[in-house]
């Protein structure tokens, strides 16, 4: 009998030793879990953040190239127009000249008329 009590207390012993090396491992492989959970929260993070700084650039610089091809847009049709005005004008016989001298030069606005 002390024989099976003395097999029985070392395989007891041997559980316990297996069990605590376990728990050791458990522990272990958790923290460094954490840890590589940590690393690549961090990194995305900063990815997405690098990301989102991209598209702003991006954005921004883009909307400039628009708001200037707007602006060249704007002033050719502007010039555009008062030639046609200027066309217009020549061709129904109005003499420009006749009407100068208007507000812009101090006049009352209709003089010549």
């Amino acid at each position: 009998m002390d024989v099976l009590m003395k097999g029985f207390s070392m395989a007891k012993e041997g559980v316990v030793a297996a069990a605590e090396k376990t728990k050791a491992g458990v522990e272990e492989a958790a923290a460094k879990t954490k840890e590589g959970v940590m690393y690549m929260g961090e990194k995305t993070k900063q990815g997405v953040a690098g990301g989102v700084n991209l598209v702003s650039n991006r954005t921004t610089d883009q909307a400039g190239i628009v708001g200037d091809g707007t602006v060249a847009a704007a002033n050719d049709l502007s010039g555009q127009t008062v030639q046609g005005v200027e066309n217009v004008a020549a061709g129904s016989g109005l003499n420009p000249a006749e009407y100068q001298g208007g507000m812009e030069q101090g006049g009352e606005g209709g003089e010549g008329y």
